[in-house]
């Protein structure tokens, strides 16, 4: 990939971080709530992060959501899952989800390829939006 993948990991990163901060500062108790519901999903229990991050990115894949899909890349990464592991969740989210998931494939690719390329890092502890 170009220079171009490290201007969207950069960008990606920025605007989530930049409006969570923006939505988390209003009043509103559900959202704050549900952002809160959602980082405490994510943390270790009876699954490993590594394997709450897999599922994350299965699940985002199926319902075809790139923010997510892209987050849940960079949260696999920074968990530790190599390559051939994120193939093999493609490779569900695929089946699950059938050829509609197909652009959302090469996104998802693309986007790690920006990672693994040295884009601008990973996203901090989990904190989805």
């Amino acid at each position: 990939m170009s220079g171009g993948g490290d201007d969207r990991v950069r960008e990606f990163t920025e605007f989530r971080q930049r409006m969570n901060q923006r939505i988390l500062a209003e009043p509103n108790q559900v959202v704050r709530r549900f952002f809160a519901l959602d980082t405490q999903t994510y943390q270790a229990g009876a699954l490993d992060v590594k394997t709450k991050e897999l599922l994350g990115l299965v699940a985002s894949l199926v319902l075809r959501c790139d923010d997510c899909i892209s987050y849940h890349v960079a949260q696999c990464r920074q968990a530790g899952v190599k390559r051939d592991e994120f193939f093999e969740a493609f490779s569900v989210g695929l089946v699950v989800g059938g050829s509609i998931v197909i652009p959302h494939l090469r996104r998802a690719v693309d986007f790690l390829d920006s990672l693994e390329a040295g884009g601008a890092g990973d996203p901090p502890a989990h904190e989805h939006g």
